[in-house]
């Protein structure tokens, strides 16, 4: 474990990776992250079989910590309801091709916070929003549009994608669409992962998949980089692809509906 003088030296290099390139706004838990990758590097170490590492430092001690620096706080997250109070009458007159649901409400807070609804053409909303305002899902379903789904690698996550439609309300004109997280790119990202309880199997795209969260592992969103999760974000809701597998692999990808992250 980490002394609590090395943790209160690393906070300020935390931050300033945690906000990089450009003064990116960031959770608590982002932050809790970017110090556990500057305790222990794991995410530098080659690409290869892939695995998750268990976190090296506990919350409760980084909270201590945070606590003392006042000023690198995160702001807690507000909710945005599109559609909820809106004065404009003829707002949902018109198709709106996509929207991401997350499940962590921080997350989507966050993605806000950082322009990617303006950015991506994408309203984001959270579980804590759910269901879906009935005229927004006008919007998508006047001219198909697509749902996509971001939550974290988990019994929980892969659960809430396979009922986001329902949780939703979303009409059948609908696509829905899950990104991840995903246990094999958490794997692959070398990324932190949360013990827990041992679960029963559930079913997933591969074996290995589903003994590593039978475990009771979770890889939180927050464990992704700030930067790269945006960047990969826009990426996959814009449907911008770049390929880097094999065109057999990148098809089975396709089929179960997630798409590779990048490794930065």
């Amino acid at each position: 474990m980490a002394h609590p003088g090395v943790i209160e030296r690393l906070l300020p290099l935390a931050v300033a990776r945690a906000t990089a390139p450009s003064g990116l706004q960031v959770t608590e838990r982002q932050l809790y992250y970017e110090l556990c990758r500057l305790l222990a590097p794991a995410h530098r170490l080659r690409r290869g079989p892939g695995f998750t590492v268990r976190v090296p430092l506990r919350y409760s001690t980084f909270r201590e910590a945070l606590g003392e620096h006042p000023v690198l706080t995160v702001p807690p997250p507000e909710r945005g309801e599109p559609g909820r109070h809106t004065p404009e009458p003829d707002l949902f007159d018109y198709g709106l091709p996509r929207l991401l649901l997350c499940r962590s409400h921080e997350i989507a807070h966050m993605l806000r916070a950082n322009g990617l609804p303006m950015e991506s053409a994408c309203p984001v909303l959270s579980a804590d929003e759910l269901p879906v305002h009935p005229g927004v899902t006008t919007m998508l379903a006047s001219v198909s549009g697509t749902a996509y789904v971001l939550h974290e690698a988990s019994t929980a996550g892969f659960e809430f994608a396979a009922r986001v439609r329902e949780l939703a309300a979303l009409p059948d004109e609908v696509s829905v669409v899950p990104l991840g997280l995903r246990p094999r790119q958490a794997q692959a990202l070398h990324l932190f992962h949360l013990p827990g309880a041992p679960t029963e199997p559930l079913p997933a795209p591969d074996d290995r998949e589903r003994r590593w969260l039978a475990r009771g592992h979770t890889v939180e969103l927050e464990a992704v980089r700030p930067a790269a999760l945006l960047r990969t974000v826009h990426r996959l809701v814009r449907g911008v692809r770049t390929p880097r597998t094999p065109l057999l692999e990148l098809r089975r990808t396709r089929d179960s509906g997630f798409l590779t992250w990048p490794a930065a």
